[in-house]
């Protein structure tokens, strides 16, 4: 899929297109939640399965929680006045989710509720926590991170399980990332001594030709004076999951005229226990698609379960 989005193989792939709802941000008016449609298309080689993920969003966000700096010299990291805790809509970034049943046990149920079965809402967060409901059922998580991991070219490889919600030993509750690098896909830049640990190797602020991410590798100490009053810099920096379990699913993204793609790629079969694996030509595999608009946790996503569903060669 060299030629990405626009490589002809898409032109005879069939469309698959779904209404999201429910999601925060998306041009809704303050208050009201918002909207939008994602359309997927899918091909695979012998031993690739590759995926064209479009879905609209009229703005590109990437202010993730920076540092700006203030009048008086200090530097203060910008947050959603609004949030009590995880619930960030102003200063966050865009992301996408799709959840795939691991196995017969998991599919029975997400055939009749979607991710409906593991969504439970009123437990202590926004839009509640994640978790499978049985010992046994599982869930692949592919979540792709508009600026902690798209940069790299990554999704972020995930799952779900039964483990319920509890603030001190489970705080994500049944979600957890597969094995992957010691500090997962990102690390915060500390705040000492007032100013920002690092930046970036071009000294660039973000919201003047730079970026709201650092490169791990491309990070150096902080200059304060290569900055003036309002610069915003990063307050993350961004690990490469290559070589690892967590990084077996790959993307290229862009966006243009109020539409995100990704062209998405993972192996049919990994043997991983915490994937989804593609083995079987003659199944069809369940999953669901959410989008994130500027939200940390507040998705638009679709009821109904959709399938993927290979066609012969």
């Amino acid at each position: 899929m060299a030629a990405g989005a626009s490589d002809p193989v898409w032109s005879k792939a069939s469309p698959l297109s779904a209404a999201l709802i429910g999601g925060a941000n998306f041009g809704a008016k303050p208050g009201e939640k918002g909207e939008s449609t994602v359309t997927l298309k899918a091909a695979y080689t012998n031993d690739m399965l590759y995926m064209l993920i479009q879905y609209k969003d009229p703005t590109n966000s990437v202010r993730r929680g920076p540092y700006q700096k203030q009048a008086d010299g200090s530097w203060k990291k910008l947050k959603d006045p609004a949030d009590k805790g995880g619930d960030d809509n102003v200063y966050y970034e865009d992301k996408w989710a799709m959840l795939w049943p691991t196995n017969a046990a998991t599919a029975q149920r997400f055939d009749k509720e979607g991710c409906a079965m593991a969504c439970h809402e009123g437990e202590t967060k926004p839009y509640g926590n994640k978790y499978t409901n049985l010992p046994g059922q599982l869930l692949d998580m592919w979540h792709m991170k508009g600026q902690r991991t798209g940069p790299l070219g990554f999704v972020d490889d995930q799952y779900t399980d039964d483990t319920r919600y509890d603030a001190k030993t489970a705080p994500n509750a049944g979600r957890k990332g597969d094995p992957g690098p010691t500090g997962g896909e990102y690390t915060n830049v500390a705040l000492v001594n007032g100013t920002p640990a690092f930046m970036a190797r071009d000294a660039k602020a973000a919201n003047a030709g730079g970026t709201y991410y650092i490169k791990k590798g491309e990070e150096v100490p902080f200059d304060d004076s290569k900055f003036k009053v309002g610069d915003e810099v990063a307050s993350i920096i961004i690990n490469p999951l290559t070589g690892t379990d967590r990084g077996d699913v790959r993307t290229a993204n862009t966006y243009a005229n109020g539409m995100h793609t990704s062209v998405v790629s993972r192996k049919l079969v990994t043997g991983s226990k915490f994937d989804v694996q593609f083995a079987d030509m003659s199944s069809r595999y369940g999953f669901g698609f959410a989008a994130f608009d500027n939200a940390q946790v507040r998705h638009a996503t679709s009821d109904d379960p959709m399938y993927l569903v290979f066609g012969k060669k």
